[in-house]
Protein backbone atom coordinates (compact mmCIF):
# COMPACT_ATOMS: atom_id res chain seq x y z
CA UNK A 1 0.00 0.00 0.00
CA UNK A 2 1.23 3.52 -0.74
CA UNK A 3 0.63 6.20 2.36
CA UNK A 4 0.41 9.71 0.73
CA UNK A 5 -0.27 12.96 2.28
CA UNK A 6 1.19 16.63 2.80
CA UNK A 7 2.79 17.92 5.25
CA UNK A 8 -0.41 19.41 6.97
CA UNK A 9 -4.20 18.11 7.45
CA UNK A 10 -5.25 21.82 8.09
CA UNK A 11 -4.92 24.50 5.22
CA UNK A 12 -7.92 27.22 5.05
CA UNK A 13 -7.14 27.58 1.60
CA UNK A 14 -7.98 24.33 0.88
CA UNK A 15 -11.81 24.99 0.99
CA UNK A 16 -11.70 25.59 -2.72
CA UNK A 17 -10.46 22.53 -3.36
CA UNK A 18 -9.75 19.62 -1.15
CA UNK A 19 -12.13 20.60 1.77
CA UNK A 20 -15.67 22.04 1.95
CA UNK A 21 -16.93 25.63 1.50
CA UNK A 22 -18.14 25.70 4.74
CA UNK A 23 -15.73 23.12 6.54
CA UNK A 24 -14.56 24.31 10.02
CA UNK A 25 -10.94 23.63 11.76
CA UNK A 26 -12.67 20.77 13.39
CA UNK A 27 -13.46 19.41 10.20
CA UNK A 28 -10.38 19.27 8.32
CA UNK A 29 -9.06 15.88 9.67
CA UNK A 30 -11.65 14.17 8.75
CA UNK A 31 -12.35 16.05 5.27
CA UNK A 32 -8.46 15.50 4.83
CA UNK A 33 -8.58 11.69 5.66
CA UNK A 34 -11.20 10.66 3.41
CA UNK A 35 -9.13 11.47 0.31
CA UNK A 36 -5.54 11.20 1.99
CA UNK A 37 -4.08 8.18 4.40
CA UNK A 38 -1.27 9.92 5.75
CA UNK A 39 0.10 13.45 6.64
CA UNK A 40 3.27 14.36 7.62
CA UNK A 41 2.41 15.01 11.35
CA UNK A 42 4.62 18.29 11.82
CA UNK A 43 1.72 19.30 14.68
CA UNK A 44 3.29 17.47 17.09
CA UNK A 45 7.15 19.48 16.87
CA UNK A 46 5.47 22.46 17.89
CA UNK A 47 3.52 21.74 20.74
CA UNK A 48 1.90 18.75 22.68
CA UNK A 49 -1.49 17.29 21.82
CA UNK A 50 -3.98 16.93 24.79
CA UNK A 51 -5.44 13.46 25.31
CA UNK A 52 -8.76 14.78 24.23
CA UNK A 53 -6.55 15.88 20.93
CA UNK A 54 -5.57 12.47 20.61
CA UNK A 55 -8.67 10.66 21.19
CA UNK A 56 -10.02 13.46 18.64
CA UNK A 57 -7.72 12.39 15.55
CA UNK A 58 -8.01 8.93 16.21
CA UNK A 59 -12.35 8.97 16.04
CA UNK A 60 -11.91 11.47 13.31
CA UNK A 61 -9.78 9.12 10.73
CA UNK A 62 -10.95 5.71 9.18
CA UNK A 63 -9.36 2.61 9.92
CA UNK A 64 -7.00 2.27 7.45
CA UNK A 65 -5.35 5.99 8.25
CA UNK A 66 -1.86 5.86 9.53
CA UNK A 67 -0.46 9.14 11.40
CA UNK A 68 3.61 10.08 11.13
CA UNK A 69 4.16 12.21 14.09
CA UNK A 70 7.13 13.88 14.40
CA UNK A 71 9.00 13.73 18.26
CA UNK A 72 8.62 17.27 19.78
CA UNK A 73 11.68 19.68 19.11
CA UNK A 74 12.13 20.23 22.54
CA UNK A 75 13.59 16.89 22.90
CA UNK A 76 15.07 16.33 19.56
CA UNK A 77 16.74 19.77 19.44
CA UNK A 78 17.84 19.93 23.03
CA UNK A 79 21.53 19.77 23.15
CA UNK A 80 21.46 18.45 27.16
CA UNK A 81 19.10 17.39 29.32
CA UNK A 82 16.98 13.69 30.28
CA UNK A 83 15.97 13.19 27.03
CA UNK A 84 14.88 9.53 27.71
CA UNK A 85 12.57 10.50 30.25
CA UNK A 86 11.14 13.12 27.93
CA UNK A 87 10.70 10.74 25.14
CA UNK A 88 9.49 7.69 26.97
CA UNK A 89 6.60 9.72 28.40
CA UNK A 90 5.64 11.50 25.18
CA UNK A 91 5.65 8.02 23.02
CA UNK A 92 3.47 6.66 26.01
CA UNK A 93 0.97 9.51 25.42
CA UNK A 94 0.78 8.55 22.13
CA UNK A 95 -0.54 5.24 22.62
CA UNK A 96 -4.03 6.90 22.78
CA UNK A 97 -3.87 6.31 18.47
CA UNK A 98 -2.97 2.71 18.92
CA UNK A 99 -2.19 0.98 15.44
CA UNK A 100 -2.88 4.15 13.70
CA UNK A 101 0.88 5.51 14.88
CA UNK A 102 2.47 4.00 11.98
CA UNK A 103 5.97 6.15 12.35
CA UNK A 104 7.86 8.46 14.75
CA UNK A 105 9.90 10.68 13.00
CA UNK A 106 12.80 11.73 14.54
CA UNK A 107 14.11 14.85 12.82
CA UNK A 108 17.58 16.46 14.32
CA UNK A 109 19.03 19.38 13.64
CA UNK A 110 22.05 20.04 11.18
CA UNK A 111 23.88 20.70 14.58
CA UNK A 112 23.66 16.59 15.11
CA UNK A 113 26.57 15.19 13.73
CA UNK A 114 28.59 12.11 14.47
CA UNK A 115 29.69 13.58 17.90
CA UNK A 116 26.28 13.08 18.92
CA UNK A 117 25.67 9.64 17.35
CA UNK A 118 25.62 7.69 20.91
CA UNK A 119 22.58 10.21 21.69
CA UNK A 120 21.09 9.53 18.47
CA UNK A 121 21.36 6.21 18.86
CA UNK A 122 19.63 6.08 22.50
CA UNK A 123 16.83 7.76 21.05
CA UNK A 124 16.42 5.75 18.17
CA UNK A 125 16.30 2.66 19.91
CA UNK A 126 13.43 3.84 22.65
CA UNK A 127 11.55 4.46 19.91
CA UNK A 128 11.75 1.22 18.32
CA UNK A 129 10.82 -0.19 21.51
CA UNK A 130 7.52 1.09 20.99
CA UNK A 131 6.96 2.28 17.32
CA UNK A 132 9.02 2.16 13.76
CA UNK A 133 11.45 5.14 13.91
CA UNK A 134 12.12 7.54 11.10
CA UNK A 135 15.23 9.12 11.18
CA UNK A 136 16.25 12.71 9.16
CA UNK A 137 19.21 13.92 9.83
CA UNK A 138 20.87 16.91 7.83
CA UNK A 139 24.57 17.18 9.46
CA UNK A 140 26.52 16.82 5.91
CA UNK A 141 28.51 14.07 7.50
CA UNK A 142 26.07 11.58 6.95
CA UNK A 143 25.92 12.12 3.05
CA UNK A 144 29.65 11.13 2.92
CA UNK A 145 28.84 7.85 1.84
CA UNK A 146 31.87 7.15 4.29
CA UNK A 147 32.83 6.46 7.53
CA UNK A 148 30.00 8.14 9.40
CA UNK A 149 26.89 7.46 6.45
CA UNK A 150 28.42 4.07 7.35
CA UNK A 151 27.62 4.57 10.88
CA UNK A 152 24.60 5.93 10.80
CA UNK A 153 23.40 3.05 8.76
CA UNK A 154 24.37 0.15 10.76
CA UNK A 155 22.92 1.70 14.00
CA UNK A 156 19.75 2.11 11.86
CA UNK A 157 19.79 -1.30 10.34
CA UNK A 158 20.43 -2.82 14.46
CA UNK A 159 16.73 -1.09 15.39
CA UNK A 160 14.95 -1.59 11.86
CA UNK A 161 14.80 1.90 11.68
CA UNK A 162 13.99 3.98 8.48
CA UNK A 163 16.51 6.90 7.45
CA UNK A 164 13.85 9.82 6.02
CA UNK A 165 14.63 10.89 2.35
CA UNK A 166 14.59 14.54 1.40
CA UNK A 167 14.30 15.69 -2.27
CA UNK A 168 14.36 19.46 -2.27
CA UNK A 169 15.73 20.05 -5.40
CA UNK A 170 12.42 21.75 -7.26
CA UNK A 171 12.68 24.22 -4.83
CA UNK A 172 16.02 25.42 -4.83
CA UNK A 173 15.67 24.80 -8.68
CA UNK A 174 13.77 28.13 -8.55
CA UNK A 175 14.29 31.86 -7.60
CA UNK A 176 12.86 33.24 -4.26
CA UNK A 177 10.94 35.68 -6.05
CA UNK A 178 7.88 35.45 -3.40
CA UNK A 179 7.53 35.56 0.22
CA UNK A 180 6.85 32.02 1.19
CA UNK A 181 9.26 31.02 -1.46
CA UNK A 182 12.05 33.26 0.50
CA UNK A 183 10.66 31.46 3.94
CA UNK A 184 10.71 28.21 2.02
CA UNK A 185 14.37 28.52 1.02
CA UNK A 186 15.05 29.78 4.60
CA UNK A 187 13.77 26.95 6.38
CA UNK A 188 13.86 23.53 4.26
CA UNK A 189 16.75 21.44 4.05
CA UNK A 190 19.26 21.10 1.40
CA UNK A 191 21.21 18.08 1.33
CA UNK A 192 22.16 15.03 -1.33
CA UNK A 193 19.31 12.96 -2.41
CA UNK A 194 20.26 9.66 -1.09
CA UNK A 195 17.36 7.21 -2.26
CA UNK A 196 17.53 4.27 0.27
CA UNK A 197 15.63 2.49 2.27
CA UNK A 198 16.56 -0.11 5.83
CA UNK A 199 12.97 -1.33 6.48
CA UNK A 200 9.54 -2.14 5.08
CA UNK A 201 7.90 1.83 5.31
CA UNK A 202 10.75 3.95 3.21
CA UNK A 203 9.91 7.71 3.96
CA UNK A 204 10.15 10.17 0.81
CA UNK A 205 10.21 13.99 1.73
CA UNK A 206 9.57 15.73 -1.96
CA UNK A 207 10.03 19.48 -1.11
CA UNK A 208 8.71 21.31 -4.73
CA UNK A 209 7.84 24.70 -5.54
CA UNK A 210 4.45 25.96 -6.74
CA UNK A 211 5.28 25.29 -10.34
CA UNK A 212 3.74 21.78 -10.75
CA UNK A 213 5.49 21.22 -14.16
CA UNK A 214 8.65 21.44 -12.68
CA UNK A 215 7.51 19.60 -9.69
CA UNK A 216 6.58 16.78 -12.35
CA UNK A 217 9.98 17.40 -14.01
CA UNK A 218 11.63 16.63 -10.62
CA UNK A 219 10.21 13.78 -8.87
CA UNK A 220 10.50 11.35 -12.13
CA UNK A 221 12.85 9.29 -10.70
CA UNK A 222 10.57 8.74 -8.11
CA UNK A 223 8.08 7.23 -9.79
CA UNK A 224 10.37 4.06 -10.52
CA UNK A 225 11.33 4.19 -6.98
CA UNK A 226 7.82 4.18 -5.32
CA UNK A 227 6.84 1.56 -7.97
CA UNK A 228 9.84 -0.70 -6.83
CA UNK A 229 9.23 -0.36 -3.34
CA UNK A 230 5.73 -1.64 -4.12
CA UNK A 231 6.72 -4.41 -6.59
CA UNK A 232 9.00 -5.40 -3.37
CA UNK A 233 6.06 -5.39 -1.31
CA UNK A 234 7.12 -2.42 1.16
CA UNK A 235 4.69 -0.27 2.44
CA UNK A 236 6.18 3.43 1.08
CA UNK A 237 5.00 6.99 2.83
CA UNK A 238 5.01 9.84 0.40
CA UNK A 239 4.61 13.37 1.26
CA UNK A 240 4.60 16.73 -1.09
CA UNK A 241 5.45 20.04 0.10
CA UNK A 242 4.92 23.60 -1.68
CA UNK A 243 6.40 26.54 -0.53
CA UNK A 244 2.74 27.40 1.64
CA UNK A 245 1.35 24.04 0.60
CA UNK A 246 -1.29 25.26 -0.73
CA UNK A 247 -1.28 23.44 -4.16
CA UNK A 248 0.38 20.35 -1.85
CA UNK A 249 -2.94 18.30 -2.17
CA UNK A 250 -3.09 18.87 -5.88
CA UNK A 251 0.93 17.67 -6.05
CA UNK A 252 0.41 14.87 -4.41
CA UNK A 253 -2.77 13.96 -6.64
CA UNK A 254 -0.49 14.69 -9.73
CA UNK A 255 1.92 12.38 -8.87
CA UNK A 256 -0.43 9.37 -7.55
CA UNK A 257 -2.00 9.80 -11.26
CA UNK A 258 1.58 9.75 -12.57
CA UNK A 259 2.73 6.44 -10.86
CA UNK A 260 -0.99 4.87 -12.17
CA UNK A 261 -1.44 4.49 -8.57
CA UNK A 262 -5.27 3.91 -7.89
CA UNK A 263 -5.11 6.10 -4.59
CA UNK A 264 -8.71 7.60 -2.94
CA UNK A 265 -6.99 11.09 -3.37
CA UNK A 266 -7.77 11.17 -6.90
CA UNK A 267 -11.33 11.23 -6.39
CA UNK A 268 -13.21 14.72 -7.07
CA UNK A 269 -12.52 17.02 -4.14
CA UNK A 270 -15.66 18.27 -1.81
CA UNK A 271 -14.06 22.15 -2.65
CA UNK A 272 -14.48 21.31 -6.26
CA UNK A 273 -17.53 20.12 -6.87
CA UNK A 274 -19.18 23.08 -5.31
CA UNK A 275 -16.84 25.22 -7.03
CA UNK A 276 -17.90 23.49 -10.49
CA UNK A 277 -21.55 24.44 -9.97
CA UNK A 278 -21.15 27.96 -9.44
Amino acid sequence: MLYLGCPVWANPKWKTSLLSADAKPADFLAQYARFFNSAEGNTTFYADPSAETLQRWHQDTPTHYRFVLKVPQRISHADSGDHAEQLTDWLNRMTALADKLALVHLQLPASAGPLQLQRISQMVQLISQNRRCALEVRHPAFFDKATYEIALHKMLQQFDAERVVIDSRALFAVAPTTPALVDAHAKKPRVPVHAISFSSTPLLRFIGSDDMALNRQFYQPWLKKVQQWLDEGKTPFCFFHTPDNDLAPQLCRQFARDLNYPHQCLATWPGEQQFSLL
